[in-house]
């Protein structure tokens, strides 16, 4: 029995809704596929599909955004009242030591790594108002719809998706109250899920999108939001550092932004190709809060809200196809983020538009489902393309010889790719970041301060600050291929590395009469898909919860 016949007799009866253009994710790739559509034909019917309790909740994101997708969407952005406001005045580098820094001059660095026309932004205020001018135009924009099953044509393409399952028990089964949700159908489907999707993954796969490229590399951020003493505080500086306290455990580094009402964005990205199965990415963010220099800075402050989620780092080496029978992979749902700029918003609303304007052409030639190959077209020889070509070897340079090659070797490649053309030519990045991880014997563990709950603070109470609530009677959105693994293969190789890698403390080895016992607290899960990635032998897998649980940041 074909997969598209095993779908139709075994899932529930469901109504449907045709669109033109069905889009899952509401984050500033899919919305600006949304508006795009609507200013080519305001005839078109497109709908929008966000998980999130409204549209931001789940928008994580450093940020300083480059405005030049925006630009060419809303060319009058600044006077519709966007909120983007606060234009980067300041821009500073340092090299991290334990207790000391040094400022690398900003005359060495490429001409690219300048923030200069750039603005620091919450990306989740951002998408809220994108959302707003989508509507006005006659999007549909749909919250707390969690996307959580594919619909198959029968000739193989994306249909469209299932959405607004609710009321399934535990186990899985239909509960007293179940929903059965809808079928969202349409001419095309646009995956707009963000890192790690759990739609454009099986799309990835069915379709070997990826095929002949790299493997994808990732980094996971996480994210503070402080309020300082006005005395400290220097609207419109970005500060990014390097080295300690990582050094030679993994890559990184943070970033600092100033934005307005004396509020500081304060994150870390760790790269999770490390190999020692004992670092704790979640430790590591907050001992570097401890650091001289940033202490100083938020001595007398207060948090007021944690986040965190994966990034997409493997860039132009790594991007797959974008365009597939029915439909296109947006943003960060393909992967577009420039590492060393540590911006990717930029291209995922170009992305978007892209997309827009090759399924307008497509509808209006009498097309529906086939792939739209201008899409595909446009993302690597157009901007993006270029975007990320430039910088398409630091992430390498890092990953095989570490931070200071980075600088050097990384930063003259970059400076020559200015001039367009690169002496390496395009490096490969090798192994996953699953594949990365090195057995527990191989290492030493590695022993982290306890939070002193001014500076730092441990993962659990950190998470209730990110807002994330999970309905405890549905079935666990975390799922295990294999539940032996953890305890029969994780824990005796990699000492089961989830206990430590994940951000927000979902996973725990607890000691029983019987045994050891592994322990999944998917309340805790603030979507960062970690997990999904991290694991060595990738028996886990990232699934969508009930349409509207996770977390709900505020200003992230």
């Amino acid at each position: 029995m074909s997969d598209t016949a095993s779908q139709t007799e075994n899932r529930p009866e469901r109504e449907a809704m045709e669109y033109d253009v069905v889009i899952v994710g509401a984050g500033p790739a899919g919305l600006s596929a949304a508006i795009r559509l609507k200013q080519l034909d305001p005839e078109i019917s497109v709908v929008v599909l966000e998980k999130g309790s409204e549209v931001g909740a789940h928008i994580l994101s450093g940020a300083v955004l480059d405005p030049c997708g925006l630009d060419r969407l809303l060319p009058d952005w600044r006077e519709m009242g966007a909120p983007i406001t606060v234009p980067v005045r300041d821009d500073r580098f340092y090299m991290l030591g334990e207790s000391g820094s040094i400022r690398l001059p900003n005359a060495i660095m490429p001409p690219l790594m300048n923030n200069h026309g750039n603005y620091i932004v919450s990306m989740g205020n951002v998408c809220r108002w994108m959302a707003e001018k989508a509507e006005e135009l006659g999007v549909e924009v749909f919250p707390g719809m969690s996307c959580s099953e594919i619909v198959w044509g029968e000739d193989g393409r994306v249909a469209g998706v299932v959405a607004g399952e609710f009321g399934k028990n535990p186990d899985g089964t239909p509960g007293p109250g179940y929903e059965p949700g809808m079928e969202l159908l349409g001419k095309y489907v646009f995956l707009g899920e963000g890192v790690r999707g759990s739609l454009s993954k099986q799309v990835i796969e069915r379709f070997a999108l990826a095929e002949g490229r790299e493997p994808q590399k990732y980094g996971l951020g996480m994210k503070e939001i402080w309020e300082i003493d006005p005395a400290k505080h220097s609207e419109g500086r970005v500060v990014h550092t390097m080295g300690w306290p990582l050094e030679k455990n993994a890559g990184g580094g943070s970033f600092i932004y100033h934005l307005d009402n004396n509020q500081v964005y304060v994150g870390f990205v760790v790269h999770l190709g490390y190999k020692n199965p004992y670092l704790r990415p979640y430790q590591e963010f907050q001992r570097f809060k401890h650091h001289p220099m940033v202490a100083e800075l938020l001595k007398g402050g207060k948090r007021v809200a944690y986040g965190a989620r994966a990034i997409t780092e493997g860039g132009w080496q790594s991007l797959p196809k974008t365009a597939f029978p029915g439909g296109a992979l947006l943003g960060c749902s393909a992967g577009m983020v420039n590492v060393p700029r540590i911006k990717g918003n930029h291209n995922a609303m170009l992305s978007g538009i892209h997309a827009a304007e090759a399924a307008f052409e497509a509808i209006g030639a009498g097309r529906a489902g086939d792939v739209l190959e201008s899409y595909d077209t446009a993302v690597r020889e157009g901007a993006i393309g270029k975007d990320l070509k430039k910088v398409r070897n630091v992430k390498p340079i890092w990953s095989r010889w570490g931070l200071t090659a980075s600088m050097a070797l990384g930063g003259f490649d970059m400076w020559t790719n200015t001039l367009g053309f690169s002496l390496l030519g395009t490096l490969g990045h090798g192994k996953s970041d699953a594949e990365a991880t090195e057995p527990a014997k191989d290492h030493v563990k590695i022993v982290y301060p306890k939070p002193d709950g001014v500076l730092s603070f441990d993962r659990l109470t950190n998470v209730s600050f990110s807002g994330t609530n999970h309905e405890e009677s549905q079935p666990c959105h975390l799922k295990l291929k294999d539940p032996n693994v953890p305890i029969a293969h994780n824990l005796p190789v990699y000492a089961e590395p989830a206990q430590r890698y994940c951000p927000a403390g979902v996973y725990e080895v607890v000691e029983k009469e019987g045994g050891p016992e592994f322990v999944i607290n998917f309340q805790n899960c603030v979507h960062c898909k970690t997990c999904d990635i991290k694991d060595p032998t990738q028996n886990i897998v990232w699934t969508v919860p009930q349409g509207g649980d996770g977390p709900n940041y505020p200003n992230m």
